[in-house]
Order: structure tokens, then C-alpha cells, then sequence
């Protein structure tokens, strides 16, 4: 599993001459960072004095930020595998008309494939978001600047997972699947644009 390796492993694998673990696994692992600045900012707060009045939404927040970690984690190896199977696909035998027909449906399904799991991938990171504005709003002013990377992770995870989106749906013949996994993309992106710029502004606000 490419997440137990260490830092500096996956970092290679990432600079090496194979194409997976690539953005998708990169975008996944955003989030997942994101997510864990959340949980950190809710950590440390739990148990300070004066936090005492925001503990049960600490708490709260944490449960769903490492259930949306696990979530991200998971999605670096489901993205390999998703790029595995298109690659899988073109090299099937095309010899006959019933290889390529078997061939085509094999790629068009590896291609929604690849498409549906980094669109799950932004879904996801759009919740880191909206977990960072909770924690920044209510976490100890200490580590609330952790709350302001976590954002940014998260919608850093978002953009990379909508490119990973992009690059697969001119292919698919699936019209009406493509264009309601861009629309929706597009939804995402344009409120999470703006809130995350809000939860950055809220947390520089708050560091003076």
C-alpha cells in the first residue's frame, strides 16, 4: 500500500517514471493532510481551559474530519487502481470485431471509472473545507493557523481531483454522465473557491 510507505518513498514514486501513484493519489493525499490539520486543531483544543463551552463541537468536528481522512486515504489506491484498469483496457486484443467491441466497453468503463473517483475525491475535500471553517472558528487560537493550512489542503485536494475529472470526460460517450460530473465539479469549485478564501481571511484575522 503506497499510504504505509514512508514520505520520502511515495515522494519518489511520485517523481519516478511510472505514471501511478500520479495527481489523482496527490490530490487524495491533500485532502487527507487537510483533514489531519482539522483533527490536530480539534485535538489540542479539547481539554484547554476556556475551550470548555466548544468541546462538544470539537469533538463533533474530529469524528467527521477523520472519518473524511480515512475516506481520502483510501482514495490514493483506489485512484491506481482506476488509471490501472484504462491502461488495462487498451491493452486488450483488437484482432476481431468482437475484440474491439469488447476492447471500446472496457475502456469506457475504465474512463467513467477514473472519472467517478476523483469527482468522490473533490465531494471529499469539500467537506475538509467546511470541517476547517468550523475548527477555525471555534479551535484554540494556537494552532488556529493549522485550521488555515488545513483549507487550503482541502481545496488544494479539490482543484488537483477536478483536473484528474477533466482529463477523462472528453472520452467518455456517456454524454449525460460527463456533463453532470462537470457541472457539479464546477458547483463545487466556485463555493469552495470563496470559502476558502473566507476561512483563510477568518484565521489571519484571528493571528493579528
Amino acid at each position: 500500500m503506497v499510504t504505509q510507505d514512508s514520505v520520502e518513498k511515495f515522494l519518489d514514486e511520485l517523481a519516478g517514471g511510472n505514471p501511478t501513484p500520479g495527481g489523482g493519489s496527490a490530490a487524495a493525499i491533500s485532502g487527507a493532510m487537510g483533514a489531519a490539520l482539522v483533527s490536530m486543531v480539534c485535538n489540542v483544543t479539547l481539554g484547554k481551559k476556556g475551550y470548555e463551552g466548544v468541546a462538544a463541537e470539537m469533538q463533533a468536528v474530529l469524528a467527521e474530519s477523520e472519518k473524511v481522512r480515512r475516506r481520502l486515504t483510501a482514495m490514493v489506491a483506489e485512484d491506481i487502481a482506476a488509471f490501472d484498469s484504462i491502461m488495462a483496457a487498451y491493452k486488450l486484443p483488437k484482432a476481431t470485431d468482437d475484440d474491439k467491441a469488447r476492447r471500446a466497453a472496457a475502456i469506457q468503463a475504465g474512463l467513467r471509472r477514473a472519472t467517478e473517483t476523483p469527482l468522490e475525491c473533490a465531494r471529499a475535500c469539500a467537506e475538509v473545507i467546511a470541517l476547517a471553517r468550523r475548527a477555525s472558528e471555534h479551535g484554540y487560537l494556537n494552532v488556529i493557523s493549522d485550521g488555515g493550512v488545513g483549507v487550503l489542503a482541502g481545496f488544494t485536494g479539490l482543484r488537483s481531483a477536478a483536473l484528474n475529472v477533466y482529463i477523462n470526460t472528453p472520452a467518455i460517450k456517456d454524454r449525460e454522465f460527463a456533463e453532470r460530473a462537470a457541472a457539479e465539479l464546477e458547483k463545487l469549485l466556485t463555493f469552495c473557491a470563496a470559502e476558502t478564501e473566507a476561512v483563510y481571511t477568518l484565521v489571519r484575522n484571528k493571528l493579528g
